[in-house]
């Protein structure tokens, strides 16, 4: 297969076999990327639920992380979909070197401060052992301290979709997953002659997989006829580019970072009933992913796709592109709620069996899942606005309404304790889904 039957016609083939064939390698990719997070969660809930507390709260910095890789991500991608659009590849070239070049300087600058801070960042969750509270700081340094290759890998995954090849990055995160799925048991148990490193062995398991995904990318972009041979790292970058990639992209880096703040101040009121209730968020959490990771898939196709004919001016193929993907993504968070709701327990158990854990994890998953389709609709939604060019409006839209969960978890938890703070989760999830769909119906009408 030559590299250029790796990216597909967004601008002329028919809608949903175009549409399809980019989302499919998109999703899987979402789903493989998912299971590094299970496999570790899956690994590290055998060594206790002191473990898993310690990497559900050391985990929330590297989220908190993916809001800075958001500004060159979205950026970069959504000005590359647009100039491939326009015809215009040297230019998408340009946006693409620039949206790697803030790749760099941002995963330095974070791993740099967190790792000065480590102690006092993880003190901010109130976490009372000191086996955990050391386990946690020994993950948010590895992790955080090395995020270069997980920025690198978000960043490069987001330009090949620009160019309409997702199925590079899939083939990339599958030998990632395989490289950790080997990895995980080795390092954090310690079996043979090889040390046992517990959480450390988890985060250098995830990071080195990162690692291999990126050499993976950047190998096959020698490959590619689209739009790396115009990328040129060597070039000096004009100060346009970089203020149209930061101008796009830093709402939906500030909506990140927002998003994930007020999960860390939601995770600590969590904490006032105790660290298995956190080790219970965290293992549901990642449960969840399911549903919104593969939404978010879909949600980058839908950003290339709408990207590539926003800019080529064909606005049918933009509304009709929208409408079949909130068709699939409904089905998909029908499911996934449906599993959630009345599977919480075989789903809850396949990852953490202690008994003072799985009732709360139970009624996380029950009560979550009312929101799944809702959340799915809001991410898939949230790609096609950015693709757009509207990613200030997804942003308020964001900022307002996950703010919200705040004041709602301290009305809520006063009433139904711990259930309280995951209705407040999933309420929030529910009208925002709403809300994001009525506002893309309303810009859709207004297109040309």
């Amino acid at each position: 297969m030559s590299a250029k039957s790796q990216n597909v016609d967004l601008l002329t083939g028919r809608i949903l076999p175009s549409l399809t064939a980019l989302a499919v390698p998109i999703m899987a990719t979402s789903l493989v990327q998912m299971a590094y997070s299970l496999t570790d969660m899956a690994w590290i809930g055998r060594a206790g639920s002191g473990m898993v507390a310690s990497v559900g709260a050391a985990g929330m910095y590297t989220w908190l992380s993916s809001g800075l890789v958001t500004v060159a991500k979205i950026g970069g991608q959504v000005k590359a979909a647009h100039s491939i659009g326009e015809g215009d590849r040297e230019r998408a070239g340009e946006y693409a070197a620039g949206a790697i070049w803030l790749t760099l300087l941002f995963s330095l600058g974070f791993g740099a401060v967190v790792n000065g801070a480590a102690g006092p960042l993880i003190g901010f969750f109130g976490l009372q052992d000191p086996k955990v509270i050391a386990d946690a700081v020994a993950y948010v340094r590895i992790a955080c301290g090395l995020i270069i290759f997980s920025f690198l890998s978000q960043t490069l995954t987001g330009l090949y979709t620009a160019a309409g090849n997702s199925k590079t990055p899939f083939v990339a995160n599958c030998i990632g997953m395989a490289f950790n799925i080997l990895l995980d048991p080795v390092l954090i148990f310690g079996p043979g002659p090889f040390p046992a490193l517990g959480a450390a062995g988890a985060a250098i398991a995830t990071v080195t997989a990162q690692a291999l995904v990126v050499l993976v990318l950047l190998l096959a972009a020698g490959k590619d006829e689209v739009l790396f041979p115009h990328v040129r790292m060597g070039k000096r970058i004009r100060l346009e580019v970089i203020r149209a990639i930061v101008r796009l992209g830093l709402p939906a880096g500030i909506q990140g970072m927002f998003y994930c703040g007020i999960s860390m101040v939601l995770t600590r009121f969590v904490a006032a009933w105790g660290e298995l209730a956190v080790a219970a968020q965290r293992v549901g959490s990642q449960i969840e992913s399911i549903s919104w990771m593969t939404a978010e898939g879909f949600g980058t196709a839908i950003n290339a796709f709408v990207g590539q004919n926003f800019g080529g001016r064909q606005f049918d193929r933009v509304k009709k592109g929208y409408m079949t993907a909130a068709g699939i993504v409904f089905l998909w968070g029908s499911f996934t709620s449906a599993l959630l709701i009345f599977g919480s327990r075989p789903v809850f158990t396949l990852f953490i069996r202690e008994e003072d854990v799985v009732p709360i994890g139970m009624d996380y998953l029950r009560i979550i899942g009312f929101s799944q389709m809702f959340m799915s609709m809001e991410m898939m939604t949230g790609g096609a606005l950015s693709g757009l060019g509207r990613t200030f409006q997804c942003s308020v839209i964001n900022v307002l309404l996950t703010g919200a969960r705040i004041p709602l978890a301290l009305l809520l938890g006063r009433v139904w304790g711990l259930d309280g703070i995951w209705w407040a989760f999933s309420l929030s999830s529910i009208v925002k889904g709403i809300v994001f769909f009525l506002y893309q119906v309303r810009v859709l009408r207004k297109l040309g």
